[in-house]
């Protein structure tokens, strides 16, 4: 008889996670498991905890105690490998403000060795809904035009974890709309979401787990 396949790792794993900002502590003693193909919506108030999570997994951080674990790789000792599974998206849009946003999209593309980096820019800018504007400078764009094109160099990464941190703030309704339908298609295509949102009706549609945040620490799961 064949071996049975070993079970995939988690897709996060935290093992008794703090930080702490000087004497404020963001996430006190946090420990949770995401199956792989599970998605986690995160809720709390402002300062609760949210963002920090999110950039603890992203390796923009790293903990004061405890582990975080990515598909089985430590978010401190493996962060290389942990950056190339996972991505971000964040208030901060990360965008150059004197390229169009086609040429954000080629610059991105290029870095990540694509071939046909100028048409996968195009195909990208008509999913997000900037098809219009893909000749404009990125300074001339309204907030929820930046969270669009940041969700377009998301897409363009094609992650195993996809980190949305208030994905629907600064977008009309339509916006909204066209986000729900992208994070179903990640989903539908194997990707791992992790959302912190205020809109919780949104959120409890698009994900099977939640964990409640407060002051850092799980208060439901």
């Amino acid at each position: 008889m064949e071996a049975p396949a070993a079970a995939s790792p988690p897709a996060l794993a935290l093992h008794d996670v703090s930080k702490r900002y000087g004497r404020r502590w963001a996430l006190a003693r946090l420990s949770y498991t995401l199956p792989a193909g599970r998605s986690l919506l995160l809720t709390g108030h402002n300062g609760s905890g949210k963002t920090t999570l999110l950039r603890l997994v992203a390796t923009a951080l790293s903990p004061t105690h405890g582990r975080v674990l990515v598909r089985g790789n430590d978010c401190v000792t493996e962060r290389e490998a942990v950056r190339r599974e996972v991505a971000l998206l964040s208030h901060a849009s990360f965008l150059y403000e004197d390229l169009t946003a086609h040429q954000n999209l080629v610059v991105l593309a290029r870095l990540l060795g694509m071939e046909g980096p100028s048409d996968v820019a195009g195909e990208l800018l008509t999913k997000v809904g900037l098809t219009k504007r893909s000749d404009s400078p990125v300074r001339q764009f309204s907030a929820g035009m930046r969270k669009r094109l940041a969700i377009a160099r998301l897409l363009m990464k094609a992650p195993a974890l996809a980190l949305l941190d208030e994905p629907f703030g600064e977008l009309d309704p339509s916006g909204i709309q066209a986000m729900e339908k992208i994070i179903r298609e990640l989903k539908d295509a194997g990707v791992t979401v992790i959302l912190a949102t205020h809109l919780i009706e949104q959120g409890l549609s698009l994900c099977e787990e939640r964990l409640d945040l407060r002051e850092g620490r799980a208060v439901a799961a």
